[in-house]
């Protein structure tokens, strides 16, 4: 009999344990702070280094590279160890899941990183942590060092297109998954969010773990409303004990 395939769409409620806001719901940054969103546009981005010099500062200010993993990661890293094969597709930037425990091989950023940035010309890649040391010695937008041009963090920014290998492998997990848990996500963002939608309609068992209600609570199997923190890792001992 082939083992069950565990599919866990996370969003931004499933770090918000960690100290790492998140962007939609009802404290979400951009209901908080609309002028943030430009920060991270693109266009924006690219065309005013006043943009740039205020977005450099954001990333300085919001220590997410320090945060730590939660029960929630720590449970999807647990369940992953066990029979019951995992994969995780995110829309988060922050690294968490890998940082407990989950094989980078199993982890699909559909978002990209914010522990590493890229150059838009030369597209180099270095980790992020050495661009905010250049930024607090005073380099308010500080260039690619290969070729001078503009970096931005390793995060596709509104604006710009997903990877669409890491969306191609995302929707084929989506279809041969036997069970898709959206967890921390307002189902909103599409593409992103269609994937619980494909899942269904493939079979699967769809459930969803969110404070708010999302677009998709019609077409899952559950819908669960406590925290997650506490939630999650009840959920995943249960899936864990139906496949020993």
């Amino acid at each position: 009999m082939n083992r069950p395939l565990v599919a866990i769409l996370s969003g931004a409620g499933i770090s918000t344990d960690s100290g790492i806001p998140d962007y939609r719901g009802p404290n979400g940054l951009w209901r908080r702070d609309p002028e943030a969103e430009k920060l991270v546009t693109y266009e924006y981005y690219m065309g005013d280094p006043e943009i740039r010099r205020r977005s450099w500062q954001m990333r300085r200010k919001n220590r997410a590279l320090e945060a730590e993993p939660n029960a929630a990661h720590l449970a999807i890293a647990e369940l992953e160890r066990s029979r019951v094969a995992v994969r995780v597709i995110t829309q988060n930037v922050d690294g968490l899941h890998q940082l407990a425990g989950m094989p980078a091989r199993k982890v699909l950023e559909l978002h990209g990183t914010a522990r590493s940035v890229v150059c838009t010309k030369c597209h180099a890649r270095g980790p992020m942590a050495d661009a905010i040391t250049r930024v607090e010695a005073g380099e308010e937008d500080p260039p690619c060092l290969e070729c001078g041009g503009i970096l931005k963090s390793a995060t596709v920014m509104f604006g710009e297109r997903l990877d669409p290998v890491v969306l191609g492998e995302a929707l084929a997990i989506s279809k041969a998954c036997t069970v898709f848990i959206a967890v921390g996500s307002s189902l909103q963002v599409q593409p992103a969010a269609g994937l619980a939608g494909v899942a269904a309609d493939h079979g699967a068992r769809l459930i969803i773990v969110n404070a708010e209600p999302t677009p998709y609570d019609e077409l899952a199997d559950q819908v669960v409303r406590e925290p997650i923190g506490t939630a999650l890792p009840q959920l995943l001992r249960v899936l864990a004990s139906q496949n020993p």
